[in-house]
């Protein structure tokens, strides 16, 4: 393969992965038809009085500016492979980190996946596209039955359809996210039990365990010209042992998204925010939050514990492997947060959350 088409493919791959597509768009949407609302012009999905994806000047200043930090190739875990076990029941509640926005929470006897990744890179292509510096925390043969799994929006670092493939070949797992996202999945898992959501929207799982789908500030893309045709979304997982709130992406929007959680769900025992993915800021700043803003906004939920994600397995912006973690201390001291309150977690890290 000459050199250059080698460069066209891996930035390509690049932008791809992380959403970063612009083209021209088409009218209609390629995933979803449905009534206007406050954040659908019947087209595309927006996020109100929010920020809109930089274009593509901006994209290429960043870039080509130089500024982005060498990452090492390995980055190993200190936490050895975990085996989950088989159910946790009632009101305990254990989050174990798989890497990067991947999680497995069990409670009240159920064993939820949110944004499964198991691939090597997260990427259109399994040549080229960021790559992981450390693999997955959980083998995905010793993942336990798995219920349901979460996707929160299609970009490739949280939608990876190859996962979700494997999942539904071993699990036959219930697949829970925003509108339109469905029909990406079925492009790969054809015959999978899918349900979507629109914010606002709740589904009951179990007799005792909903899922609420709530406002994030994000977008989404997976090809060239499909920029927000499918929703994104944060969940809220009410359980008989509390709230949990998950976010995969978002920037922080003033906390508003933050402040009406609260106000709805009056507060969390749990919240799974990121705060990594965040440099440079004059480009991320709109979409992902950094790590004072992950701090404030756990503040402003009501969670009494947070587990950090969205750092430190696959480099899709400028900032050191170990910089969020560093920012994320510095932020905790100064808001008055007790380092043990909120987590960074690292792939196999496991978490019994207290009672609160």
């Amino acid at each position: 393969m000459k050199r250059r088409t080698l460069f066209k493919l891996s930035f390509l791959g690049a932008l791809l992965a992380g959403g970063g597509l612009y083209a021209r768009q088409s009218s209609a949407s390629a995933y979803y038809k449905g009534p206007l609302s406050d954040h659908f012009d019947g087209a595309r999905f927006f996020n109100p009085g929010g920020e809109t994806p930089n274009g593509f000047m901006d994209l290429m200043k960043w870039r080509f500016d130089g500024n982005k930090a060498t990452w090492p190739e390995a980055y190993p875990s200190p936490f050895p492979f975990v085996k989950p076990d088989e159910r946790v029941n009632g009101k305990d509640l254990r989050v174990t980190f798989v890497g990067h926005a991947s999680f497995l929470i069990q409670t009240a006897g159920m064993n939820i996946l949110v944004d499964p990744v198991w691939s090597e890179r997260t990427s259109p292509f399994n040549f080229v596209g960021p790559k992981r510096v450390n693999p997955p925390g959980i083998k995905f043969n010793d993942l336990p039955p798995i219920d349901i799994v979460l996707v929160t929006h299609n970009h490739y670092d949280h939608l990876d359809l190859e996962t979700l493939h494997q999942l539904h070949i071993a699990h036959k797992p219930h697949f829970i996210t925003p509108l339109g996202n469905d029909v990406v999945i079925r492009t790969r898992v054809e015959a999978a039990k899918i349900s979507v959501g629109d914010w606002g929207d709740v589904l009951n799982v179990a007799p005792d365990v909903k899922i609420h789908f709530e406002p994030c500030h994000h977008w989404s893309a997976r090809g060239l010209n499909d920029r927000r045709m499918a929703l994104w979304a944060a969940f809220v997982i009410e359980t008989p042992g509390g709230k949990i709130y998950h976010i995969g992406d978002t920037g922080f929007h003033s906390g508003l998204n933050y402040h009406a959680a609260r106000k709805k769900h009056g507060g969390f025992r749990l919240a799974n925010l990121p705060f990594g993915a965040y440099e440079p800021r004059w480009f991320m700043k709109g979409q992902h939050q950094n790590p004072t803003e992950a701090v404030e906004g756990m503040k402003i939920c009501g969670a009494a514990y947070a587990c950090g994600h969205h750092w430190g397995t696959v480099q899709l912006t400028d900032e050191a492997i170990d910089a969020p973690i560093i920012a994320l201390k510095a932020a905790l001291t100064e808001h008055g947060v007790a380092e043990d309150r909120f987590r960074p977690m690292h792939p196999s890290e496991v978490f019994d959350v207290p009672m609160t």
